[in-house]
C-alpha cells in the first residue's frame, strides 16, 4: 500500500482550482472505477453545504429557485394543461 499523497488540482472553466491531497492508492482505484475526483468531491461539498443549512436557509434558497424558475415553471404547467402528460393516452392504470 503507497502511502504517498497525490496533489489533484480541480481545473474547469469558470471554476477554481484548489490543491487537495488524496492517498495515492485511493485515487488509483477510483480512477480504476471511472470515478472522478472533481465531480465527487464538488457533488460532497455541495452536498455538505446544504446539510449544514438551517431550515430557514434551506426554504429561502427553495423560494429562490421557485422565483428564478417561475416562467418556466408556468410554462410547463401551461403545455400540461394543453396538451396533456406524455402518454397519458397510453396509461392502462
Amino acid at each position: 500500500m503507497t502511502t504517498g499523497r497525490v496533489r489533484v488540482s480541480i481545473r474547469a472553466m469558470g471554476k477554481l482550482e484548489p490543491n487537495i491531497h488524496l492517498d495515492a492508492d485511493l485515487l488509483a482505484q477510483a480512477q480504476a472505477a471511472g470515478i472522478s475526483p472533481e465531480e465527487v468531491a464538488e457533488h460532497a461539498i455541495r452536498r455538505e453545504m446544504v446539510r449544514r443549512m438551517t431550515s430557514e436557509q434551506q426554504d429561502a434558497r427553495a423560494r429562490a429557485w421557485a422565483e428564478e424558475n417561475a416562467e418556466a415553471i408556468k410554462a410547463h404547467r401551461e403545455r400540461i394543461e394543453k396538451y396533456g402528460v406524455f402518454g397519458e393516452d397510453l396509461r392502462t392504470w
